[in-house]
């Protein structure tokens, strides 16, 4: 009777045994379920949201400046730097050809052209542009008044269409838009303030 008692607990404690190791292994697989959750919940909250590169003007040293407000006219020629910001990105931003466009109340002064290219992820490009800018499109009556006032506002508008393209597999297209209020000291023949949206 001893020996088939022992083989009744052996059969009991190596069931035992089976039923333990299921439990860890259920425990284990739920412990790498969780954590694959929590990765992939911070790697898309994180790396794969996409938002949209910034536009904007740069530096702008002025070379030249010329203005008469009798005969309401200016010129000017100075050179600025185009920034493409794509540094809340982790991927790269390849945009198309695109032009930037100078206007002092609605009215086109100057036209600028940027070619394609493509900004790393989490990086800035920036490219050298030389402005010349005349008031001869300009058929305005306050036009005058500003330039006496000493401070004459234009503005510049853009917009990049492309792609940001998450680890080569996903792209989604983003528009940066630029909208940069540019204001120069009349009297100074300076550049007296740069607002960009």
């Amino acid at each position: 009777m001893a020996w088939k008692t022992s083989d009744a607990e052996s059969l009991q404690s190596s069931d035992e045994l089976k039923r333990q190791k299921k439990i860890k292994m259920a425990i284990y697989i739920s412990i790498f379920v969780v954590f694959q959750i929590i990765v992939i919940t911070t790697m898309s909250l994180t790396v794969m949201k996409v938002k949209t590169p910034r536009f904007r003007l740069g530096n702008i040293n002025v070379d030249s400046f010329v203005s008469d407000s009798a005969a309401p006219s200016f010129d000017t020629k100075f050179t600025t730097q185009i920034k493409i910001k794509n540094s809340a990105n982790w991927g790269s931003y390849k945009f198309n050809a695109a032009n930037i466009t100078f206007q002092h109340q609605g009215a086109t002064l100057a036209v600028i052209d940027i070619a394609k290219g493509k900004a790393g992820w989490l990086s800035t490009i920036k490219r050298t542009a030389e402005v010349s800018l005349k008031s001869s499109a300009i058929n305005g009556t306050n036009f005058g008044s500003e330039l006496s006032s000493g401070v004459l506002t234009l503005n510049s508008v853009g917009r990049l269409n492309g792609k940001v393209a998450i680890m080569f597999i996903m792209k989604k297209k983003k528009a940066a838009n630029m909208n940069c209020t540019i204001a120069f000291d009349v009297a100074a023949k300076t550049l007296k303030s740069l607002q960009c949206k």
